[in-house]
């Protein structure tokens, strides 16, 4: 067993002694991946390639007993639906679910460029079950396998509402979640971002492609700090000096002739799956919103977590013109609580840019049939779709994304049909999305601002 096996196993004795049981990892996993075949998605002029991994939600809990509410913390005493070694949709993701989906990543042929995380190592689980302690070896735990399977790939990380204890309060300043993490990515990142990841949990960095004159800036944001439930802000306007600190970043990439992809956890804009509700306090939507559309020019893509769930977003200007576009990978988690008769199967994605201007080209989408892969005993991931090709789009642009919208519109749109089934990662419902679902998500997708998202929901009333 390794090194991350034995740190998760201690990680198990330490908060399941009452289950009286050795809790034993599988390593190497069965993993394999159905092939691409070459006639039907051969890659074709690609310049550069990024992976997207986010909401690992590890639970150290997971192991299968006969008493299907004791399967997993993290159910909450709710009867594990169908538990098998990769998982539970009643359960976050036990550390063989986690493990396949990074062996996957290095096994693939895909040559990437480097890797964004978006957060979210810890479980959903009683507060009283986690200690920052926890969190942090968590967290750590998660930054080790990444390093072990993948030694050679860079990756970008940020910090989750979940990256912290108790859960959603991260601080307005420095904290010791917040400086041992920055131990834990030192490799990956500069003096300078882990000055100001020490301080309030964000940070940049220059990425250079072989081959352009153009650099590219990865921003990572601290957007759980504009998080609704997070206690920490008060009544603070700019908690931990982000938003100055952002568009002086932004104004310098601006000033350097840089592009910049944004990346954070909790995303701008709406949620699709309620009405009326962002995803992060208002007021801080609104900033942020403006922001972007301020920096529009610079701004190449927005990458996000959080929700679960596979979505896209469009950021229009005051004049409804499309000027960026926002993306929400799923988790690899596939937890649902009691109430929900939805989930996601496991995914992650790739994505293709180009390495001159930063532009997003397309985005290959791999997920994980969790019933067929506890049936079977091994982890089968696979292609779920070419955004491009699903869709026949030019590209990820904000004008290919709003064309997409404009169909998604129609009655009994196939298109939106796909989305949907997209937008829950092939999970198996027979439940769909009726009008009152399609207008939430169509909104949501399309209006980013509060005011244009109102109009749009009175609209379709």
């Amino acid at each position: 067993m390794g090194r991350n096996s034995l740190q998760i196993a201690d990680l198990q004795q330490k908060k399941m002694g009452f289950f009286n049981v050795w809790l034993v990892l599988l390593a190497p996993l069965a993993t394999s991946a159905l092939p691409v075949k070459p006639g039907d998605y051969s890659i074709q002029e690609v310049s550069g390639q990024f992976w997207h991994i986010s909401d690992l939600h590890l639970d150290f809990s997971y192991h299968l007993t006969d008493d299907h509410t004791k399967v997993c913390l993290s159910s909450k005493g709710v009867n594990a639906s169908s538990p098998g070694i990769f998982g539970d949709f009643m359960c976050d993701s036990p550390y063989g679910l986690i493990l396949s989906s990074i062996q996957y990543i290095k096994t693939s042929t895909q040559k990437a460029d480097f890797m964004i995380w978006t957060g979210d190592s810890p479980p959903h689980v009683p507060v009283n079950e986690l200690s920052t302690k926890i969190v942090i070896d968590v967290i750590g735990n998660m930054t080790s396998t990444i390093r072990s399977l993948l030694p050679d790939m860079l990756v970008f990380p940020a910090l989750g509402n979940h990256d912290y204890w108790p859960q959603d309060q991260l601080p307005v300043a420095g904290s010791e979640v917040y400086t041992a993490v920055a131990e834990f990515w030192k490799p990956w990142l500069s003096e300078e971002a882990l000055r100001t990841f020490r301080k309030g949990g964000y940070y940049s960095q220059i990425y250079k492609s072989n081959g352009t004159s153009h650099p590219l800036r990865i921003i990572s944001l601290n957007t759980n700090l504009y998080y609704s439930p997070n206690q920490e802000i008060g009544n603070i306007t700019d908690p931990a000096d982000q938003f100055e600190w952002l568009e002086e970043t932004l104004k310098l990439s601006r000033q350097n002739n840089e592009k910049a992809y944004i990346i954070a956890h909790v995303p701008i804009g709406f949620l699709p799956f309620t009405i009326l509700t962002t995803a992060m306090r208002d007021t801080f939507n609104e900033k942020l919103v403006k922001m972007f559309r301020a920096y529009s020019d610079v701004i190449a893509g927005q990458f996000y977590g959080h929700t679960h769930r596979d979505s896209i977003m469009v950021v229009l200007d005051e004049k409804d013109r499309p000027i960026g576009s926002a993306f929400v990978a799923p988790a690899v988690t596939p937890i649902k609580s009691a109430s929900e008769s939805e989930s996601n199967n496991p995914g992650f994605r790739l994505y293709q840019y180009d390495t001159n201007c930063y532009s997003l080209k397309d985005l290959y989408h791999y997920y994980l049939n969790l019933t067929d892969a506890n049936r079977r005993k091994e982890a089968l991931w696979k292609l779920e779709y070419i955004m491009t090709k699903e869709y026949n789009i030019k590209d990820l642009q904000p004008e290919s994304l709003q064309e997409l919208i404009m169909r998604f519109q129609k009655p009994q749109s196939v298109d939106f049909q796909n989305y949907y089934k997209n937008y829950i990662v092939n999970f198996d419902t027979s439940e769909g999305c009726n009008d009152l679902c399609k207008k939430r998500q169509v909104c949501a997708i399309q209006h980013v601002d509060a005011h244009s998202y109102i109009e749009c929901i009175q609209k379709h009333n």
